[in-house]
């Protein structure tokens, strides 16, 4: 199953006998929530291989077995290896050492360490990961781009999108980018630190940013795209690159990506609007099945029923009688750019020294990087937005509280968490509307917000529930004449009870939601569940009492059937949802 925000599951309060709120406030002890996990060293030596083949790097609460079968992947050492030196020139006697880099949800990455100590990165995709070919190919050829543009992205010395090699499966080799990863100092950065490396990376992105495309979909070298889409590709001035298939992870998930539908090239904003929704169309049509929502913590709001997919297809094409009118009137919002799919602190490279500035040297995994209108494209990164906080909504200078220096340890750090993340957000608006005007002019438009919400949901798998798209929907004809500066009809309309009902169920998610991710936080989970190894047995101990305790308090045998075929936590079987 692919990382696609999935690991938001709590038992829905305004069912359980024995509510969140009430088991939250009875913690008498909390589970570790340390995060950081260690970079492994492996040989190359046989009793080893093991590591080098399977996911280390953690487990998950639920579905632990299927999340390991599916990072698992078996691969020609010595081949490797060899496929390696040859991509720099070099010999496989060359090769002293192979060891784990990093494992991410899509990739295996390894360092391969040379005489001399030259050192490479080999990356090597999961089985999970789709579309493998695409991904791969497109990939390579966005960092080439990026690359003679400019941009601090790693050299590729070799690739292949294909498993027919002597390593016997999809490869990249690239640069070792010299540095610290971002996430591993960013705590201990200074405020004009933060402040500098905030705007270097609105000054990358307005590079990026800057670079015209003809239409939209994913970057390819046109000589691996004619292997596999013919037809399917709008060249660059440079024709050794094109542009082909979009390859972001909702237009492939699951069954999805044996269907022959239109993933791009676009050549209009209103085409790459669409794509994503007649792709769920078309899915929902053949593989016709009610289903429990995914997401355990919400079926207590549809009282534990299937649900149809009948309205979902419903609010699809509601939303295609719209997308016409989603695209700004504003043609510069409209134009064709490409930016890094997942900015995150953990995907840049920075060089610090006591003498400089904190310089930023690498942005790395640029793996399913969509070309895509601005206006969809726009966006503070989620992992430095701060938009839940009032003063950052309204662009207030951040400050730190007069009583400081008073304040008690925890308050203190409190204190000053909250301030660097108002500072982060404050500095990424105002250095993007100083250097990347026309980026600024898409996220400061009052219907951005919106208009991204149909977008997303329009395009995202189907897992049992449309309220979150039907809301955009609503939402939409309230606010039509902002949305499409008037003088065209809104061809949609909801009565109201209609939008009660669906603001009441919001609610209800809502705060179910809500209950979910305090549990998550304080026991430390990831995505899907995921959660540090030497954490994983007490974390699983934790909700395993915790189902007990709502069991015990059960009023009726109805309850504790709930409870026991919905609880979050428990192993689901996932081949209906994909």
């Amino acid at each position: 199953m692919l990382c696609l925000g999935r690991a938001r599951l709590v038992y829905n309060v305004l069912k359980a006998p024995v509510s969140l709120c009430l088991l939250y406030s009875s913690f008498s002890s909390s589970i570790s929530t340390t995060r950081f996990v260690p970079r492994r060293t492996l040989s190359i030596m046989a009793n080893s291989h093991k590591d080098l083949f399977e996911y280390t790097s953690g487990n998950w609460v639920y579905n632990d077995a299927l999340r390991h079968k599916e990072r698992r992947l078996a691969f020609d050492i010595d081949g490797l290896c060899r496929l390696a030196a040859e991509s720099v020139n070099r010999t496989p006697a060359d090769v002293v050492n192979l060891s784990k880099l990093a494992e991410g949800g899509f990739n295996r990455t390894f360092l391969i360490t040379l005489r001399d100590d030259f050192k490479m990165v080999a990356r090597i995709p999961y089985p999970i990961t789709v579309p493998k070919f695409y991904a791969v190919a497109s990939e390579v050829a966005t960092l080439e781009l990026l690359r003679s543009s400019g941009l601090p992205v790693p050299k590729i010395y070799g690739y292949s999108p294909e498993s027919d090699n002597a390593a016997g499966t999809e490869y990249i080799f690239m640069q070792f980018v010299r540095g610290s990863k971002l996430s591993d100092v960013w705590p201990s950065l200074g405020e004009q630190e933060v402040i500098s490396v905030v705007r270097q990376l609105t000054q990358l992105e307005s590079v990026m940013m800057s670079l015209s495309f003809p239409a939209g979909g994913s970057l390819y070298f046109t000589k691996d795209l004619e292997k596999v889409a013919t037809g399917l590709s709008i060249p660059l001035e440079d024709e050794r690159f094109c542009i082909g298939p979009d390859t972001r992870l909702p237009l492939w998930y699951g069954r999805r990506s044996k269907l022959d539908v239109n993933r791009g090239p676009y050549l209009s904003a209103e085409a790459a609007l669409v794509a994503g929704a007649h792709k769920e169309l078309t899915y929902l049509k053949r593989f016709d099945q009610p289903l429990l929502p995914f997401r355990r913590e919400r079926r207590a709001g549809y009282q534990y029923q299937e649900q149809s997919p009948s309205a979902h297809i419903e609010n699809l094409n509601l939303y295609l009688l719209i997308a016409s009118s989603l695209v700004p009137a504003d043609p510069t919002l409209g134009r064709f750019c490409i930016r890094h799919p997942d900015l995150q602190q953990s995907n840049i490279v920075v060089s610090r020294s006591p003498d400089s500035d904190c310089q930023v040297v690498g942005l790395l995994d640029w793996q399913h990087t969509s070309i895509l209108p601005t206006f969809l494209l726009a966006g503070v990164p989620q992992r430095l937005q701060n938009y839940d906080d009032p003063v950052s909504q309204s662009m207030t200078p951040p400050s730190l509280p007069e009583d400081f220096d008073d304040l008690d340890g925890p308050r203190r750090t409190r204190a000053d968490e909250v301030y660097r993340d108002r500072l982060v957000h404050h500095h990424y608006v105002t250095s993007t509307e100083e250097c990347n005007k026309l980026h600024y002019a898409a996220f400061t438009d009052p219907m951005y917000a919106l208009r991204s919400r149909l977008f997303q949901h329009a395009g995202s798998p189907w897992e049992g529930e449309t309220f979150e798209l039907k809301l955009a929907l609503i939402q939409a004809t309230e606010r039509w004449e902002a949305l499409t500066g008037g003088g065209v009809p809104c061809p949609v309309e909801f009565d109201a009870e209609d939008r009660r009902e669906t603001r009441k169920l919001n609610e209800v998610q809502v705060r179910a939601d809500r209950f979910f991710e305090t549990w998550q936080n304080m026991v430390g989970l990831g995505e899907e569940g995921w959660v540090p190894t030497e954490d994983y047995e007490d974390a699983v101990a934790f909700f395993k009492g915790r189902k007990e305790e709502a069991l015990a308090g059960a009023k009726s045998a109805e309850e504790r059937a709930e409870i026991t075929g919905h609880w979050p936590w428990d192993d689901i079987d996932e081949e209906k949802y994909m």
